[in-house]
């Protein structure tokens, strides 16, 4: 993440939000460290889905130990006994072999998502089993570094706006829109 640009839009922010001026007071210098290994972002994306952080890394672990590297060719090389005991499910298991094959197709271009528009990135990640807008955003977020995503879709994110904005209901969609 360019310091430079966090800077700015710190700046930005503190100027044009009081609320977002005292979260950030609070908070302190932004820490994100963007991931550039995108497939292994993807299939801990994937592994991470429904369960807690603590279960997400015991699994991801036992994985990258059965499997060596998380390579889209050693994941679709994989029996299915070494990605169960890893403990995924039969659905995480059909969605990771799936990004395995899409990234291997070309139909999931890895190298080229940094150059494409963010729009461009989900509709090229979301056609993956068990990626959908959320992941999406997350990897944009995460793994490409762009700081102008608003993943409108998370309750986090939700959950926050409503705390510190002082309201009475979890904002949906377009009140977050209209408060970013």
């Amino acid at each position: 993440m360019d310091p430079k640009l966090l800077q700015t839009a710190k700046r930005h922010l503190t100027r044009r939000d009081e609320v977002l001026k005292k979260v950030i007071g609070a908070v302190g210098p932004c820490t994100l460290r963007v991931d550039d290994n995108h497939f292994a972002l993807l299939v801990r994306a994937i592994v991470s889905q429904q369960i807690s952080t603590k279960a997400a890394a015991a699994i991801s672990g036992r994985l990258l130990k059965g499997v060596g590297r998380f390579q889209p060719k050693r994941l679709l090389d994989a029996d299915e006994a070494t990605l169960q005991s890893a403990g995924l499910s039969r659905s995480k298991r059909l969605s990771i072999r799936d990004l395995a094959e899409k990234c291997l197709s070309g139909d999931v271009p890895l190298r080229k998502l940094a150059s494409l528009e963010n729009e461009e990135v989900v509709e090229a990640l979301t056609q993956v089993r068990g990626i959908g807008p959320w992941t999406a955003e997350m990897f944009l977020i995460f793994s490409l570094g762009r700081p102008d995503v608003l993943p409108v879709g998370d309750y986090g994110l939700r959950a926050g706006v409503m705390k510190q904005y002082g309201l009475s209901e979890l904002p949906g969609k377009q009140r977050l829109h209209d408060i970013g």
